[in-house]
């Protein structure tokens, strides 16, 4: 079992001038690309856009010093953003940092009972769906920006995925075909750039030109960052203690426990794909830890929710990070642009934020992954798959991944107890003189072969073992069953009911290890006689012979 102690204790007892080196480029480049993916997250988060950078400071300092991953980099990810948006237009920022806190110390509380490892029973069509679902809400939100349609005049909500079409339509007399053509030439930019030039990020380049051009040309038509957030500074975060009430905790648990399951199955699947580009292994309960802790303290700040960003770790990791520093250099270099470059960062055009955000969604879309999904998986994944996509941008977060794992563990108990069977051997008669390889058993004895797992779900079929009651002695053979619960013990309870008001011996072959503990800790093995279990078939076809000729021998003397 995982140690909790923070990943930076470990990994700085051998730490070299080269090492550090590489860890600041690294921290350098990813600052650069963190400061406009922040402000836009934050956008898109329907917050103030110095909030994203107040997130991708603080919680990646806080994450860094008692985190579980070498390289792991924390801020405002697209995971979150749609949730954040709702809590901010339902609660106002008062109830997001109450929400902040609350899923912070739930998922403390997750890494403190190691419950980090049980991430992985979600299943990944559950994770794809409700991803490709909030791309596709980060997309049509960003879809009035792009084009340039004010909807400011909007008066109705503008949270759900219909809502925020019906605010499209309603203020599309306000088209601007100059922001769209901004927005356009940013897309193309951000799509070429990375054949062009890998060593400078995209987000950095689109932004200085798409500024560059609406400054330089004096377009007023175009929205800009300072235009719609007129008091947008450079000014340090400042404590920030919410209004909290009893009624608000209580309103605002199951959105603080759907941001915790989220921040941690982004963030441990970000530690997973950075261990396998530097050869390491992330601490998963202390990694929810460190997040937690920092989602505390970013909320305490008047930050937002955040989770390890996978884009933003990967390139840490490609860029020649191998430890803490360069998170940490990250965001000291963060703080100083905050400091320096947020008068530059107000000329940004709105159109270029959503064509950054276009390619966002795009990239967590995981398309690729749903066409293999729908091409080799059962039909019972596809339909798991396509009903979080639905729930995620028909109804919310919360519901899609409530109604997701309600289906895929109905799916997942059909599908084992079609698994599991319970087949009779076949009993052939044998002339003079045939050649017999067939087991031969005593008269009015059957044998039952039950394969798969016993659990509620198939414990039904057990009924068939007692449909008649006219034979002396029934073997059931257990040598493929590999666990059983307590619904299966009931079940057998009822047999054994059946089987002693019709004087049937019952024996057990081959008994597994998991089942034989359930039968012993429910008293059932003392029921039925720990004579009756047997370690093979061979055996207990001898004690059904012996109980053969016990009845014969017993009929015998009657008749005398």
């Amino acid at each position: 079992m995982d140690k909790l102690k923070p990943k930076l204790f470990s990994v700085m007892k051998n730490y070299t001038k080269e090492q550090f080196g590489k860890d600041f480029i690294s921290g350098i480049i990813v600052a650069i690309i963190a400061l406009p993916l922040s402000m836009a997250l934050a956008l898109a988060s329907g917050v103030e856009p110095q909030l994203g950078i107040y997130t991708a400071i603080v919680a990646s300092i806080v994450t860094t010093f008692l985190g579980g991953s070498r390289v792991q980099i924390t801020g405002p990810t697209a995971a979150l953003s749609t949730m954040i948006a709702g809590v901010v237009a339902q609660y106002g920022m008062d109830g997001l940092i109450v929400a902040t806190i609350m899923a912070g110390i739930i998922l403390v509380i997750m890494g403190f009972f190691r419950l980090g490892n049980l991430i992985k029973y979600i299943p990944y069509t559950i994770t794809l769906g409700f991803t490709a679902g909030i791309a596709v809400l980060i997309f049509v939100g960003q879809i009035a920006s792009f084009i340039g349609v004010d909807t400011r005049g909007y008066t109705g909500p503008t949270i759900e995925t219909i809502d925020k079409f019906k605010a499209l339509f309603s203020c599309v007399e306000t088209f601007n075909p100059v922001a769209l053509g901004i927005g356009v030439l940013s897309l193309v930019i951000l799509i070429i750039w990375p054949k062009i030039n890998k060593t400078i990020p995209s987000y950095l380049v689109v932004v200085v030109i798409a500024s560059a051009i609406v400054k330089i040309c004096d377009i007023d038509s175009v929205n800009t960052i300072g235009k719609l957030y007129p008091k947008l500074s450079g000014e340090l975060p400042k404590l920030s203690v919410p209004d909290v009430s009893f009624a608000l905790i209580e309103e605002l648990l199951p959105t603080a426990f759907t941001i915790a399951i989220l921040s941690a199955i982004v963030t441990l699947l970000s530690a997973v794909v950075t261990d396998a580009l530097i050869g390491s292994k992330h601490n998963s309960n202390m990694e929810l830890i460190g997040q937690g802790v920092g989602a505390i303290v970013t909320g305490l700040f008047g930050g937002i929710p955040g989770t390890g960003a996978v884009a933003r770790t990967t390139a840490n990791a490609r860029n020649g990070a191998r430890t803490p520093i360069a998170c940490f250099v990250h965001s000291i270099a963060l703080l100083i642009m905050l400091l320096v470059l947020i008068p530059y960062a107000k000329m940004i055009p709105m159109p270029t934020i959503g064509a950054i955000l276009f390619i966002v969604s795009y990239n967590m879309s995981g398309i690729k992954n749903i066409i293999n999904i729908i091409k080799r998986s059962p039909k019972s994944d596809i339909i798991v798959l396509v009903v979080t996509f639905l729930s995620t941008i028909l109804l919310n977060l919360v519901y899609a991944i409530v109604i997701g794992l309600i289906l895929a563990c109905v799916l997942f108990l059909k599908r084992m107890s079609e698994v599991t069977e319970i087949k009779g051997w076949t009993y052939v008669d044998h002339t003079e003189g045939e050649e017999n390889n067939l087991m031969e058993l005593p008269k009015d004895t059957l044998v039952f072969e039950i394969t798969g797992p016993l659990f509620f779900g198939a414990c039904d079929k057990l009924s068939y073992i007692v449909s008649n009651v006219s034979v002396n002695t029934i073997i059931l053979r257990m040598r493929g069953v590999n666990a059983m619960d307590s619904t299966a013990i009931h079940t057998f309870d009822g047999i054994i009911d059946t089987c002693k008001k019709n004087k049937i011996n019952l024996i057990f072959s081959h008994v597994n290890e998991q089942p034989m503990v359930v039968m012993e800790k429910s008293g059932f093995i003392k029921e039925v006689g720990e004579a009756n279990f047997c370690k093979n078939i061979d055996d207990a076809v001898a004690l059904a012979e012996k109980f053969d000729r016990e009845l014969k021998d017993n009929r015998k003397k009657a008749a005398e």
